[in-house]
């Protein structure tokens, strides 16, 4: 028997074909299409590009890119700078936020800050070294001289110094006094139980809680860098974040706190961070 002739890859490629789609019950033919080896193959190329296509256009055009792992983009990039921006403010807001409340930690519970601590060491530092220096004849008399300029210039100096009236919190005996050596950054005021407590000055309330020792305290932030700090009150009429004005009742005087003796009001003022005798300020009698 003679072997047929293989035909070439072109032949094969143009040879006609027909798809025929029967009824199975009946076999009715329901489809039919002429089909070539080459329509079949271009119309599958034809389908890939087109699938190629569509999908580079929906990496490329849409959201669906930022899917793909290791996939990176000048929005991405720009949106995690912002991010990491955003963080370090956050961070630093968080930072001196803690700061302000452990300042208002130390005011509360009367510990020294730095600043008092700084300048408590200056001063005797300068007594120190002041004892080492010899007195001369040509000091005395300059010193003669500037004390006498002095004495001159005191009035201007006292009028010059305070540049701000603050009205009294309270009226009353005065029982115990400012001391800096003992850590008595404020004056004691006697007064029944529930005397209205008024503000200084115009401020913001920036603390109003009860505490262990101090009771009901209201701290309030000031102009020219002064803070009031009212403790020992039987109850507070004011809330953190409440301006209030100058002579507006924030609190009712008691006797709370395990550091209370009896019923008065105990007033503290601090000016730029460091406590100052209140009584050099305000009038309390």
């Amino acid at each position: 028997m003679k072997e047929k002739s293989k035909k070439p890859f072109r032949q094969r490629l143009l040879n006609k074909y027909r798809l025929v789609i029967l009824n199975e019950a009946t076999y009715e033919e329901r489809l039919s299409y002429k089909l070539s080896g080459l329509n079949v193959f271009l119309l599958a190329a034809l389908l890939s590009l087109v699938i190629v296509v569509s999908t580079i256009i929906l990496i490329a055009f849409t959201s669906v890119k930022e899917y793909i792992p290791g996939y990176d983009s000048t929005a991405l990039r720009t949106s995690a700078i912002n991010n990491i921006e955003t963080l370090d403010s956050l961070t630093m807001v968080i930072e001196k936020n803690q700061d302000y409340i452990n300042s208002i930690g130390a005011v509360i519970t009367g510990e020294a800050t730095k600043g008092e601590v700084q300048k408590e060491g200056e001063r005797l530092r300068a007594e120190s070294s002041s004892l080492e220096l010899k007195i001369k004849k040509e000091d005395s008399i300059l010193r003669g001289e500037v004390e006498k300029e002095d004495r001159f210039n005191a009035l201007e100096s006292a009028s010059t110094k305070v540049k701000f009236i603050l009205f009294s919190p309270l009226y009353g005996e005065v029982t115990s006094g400012f001391d800096y050596g003992i850590k008595h950054f404020g004056t004691d005021i006697a007064a029944p139980t529930k005397s209205p407590v008024k503000s200084v000055a115009n401020g913001t309330v920036v603390f109003a809680e009860w505490t262990l020792q101090t009771g009901y305290v209201v701290i309030i932030e000031h102009s020219f860098g002064l803070t009031s700090i009212y403790k020992h009150n039987e109850s507070g009429l004011v809330s953190q974040g409440e301006m209030v004005e100058s002579g507006q009742v924030i609190a009712l005087s008691g006797n709370t706190g395990e550091l209370s003796t009896g019923p008065h009001l105990h007033f503290e003022l601090w000016r730029d961070g460091n406590p100052v005798d209140p009584e050099d300020y305000v009038l309390f009698e």
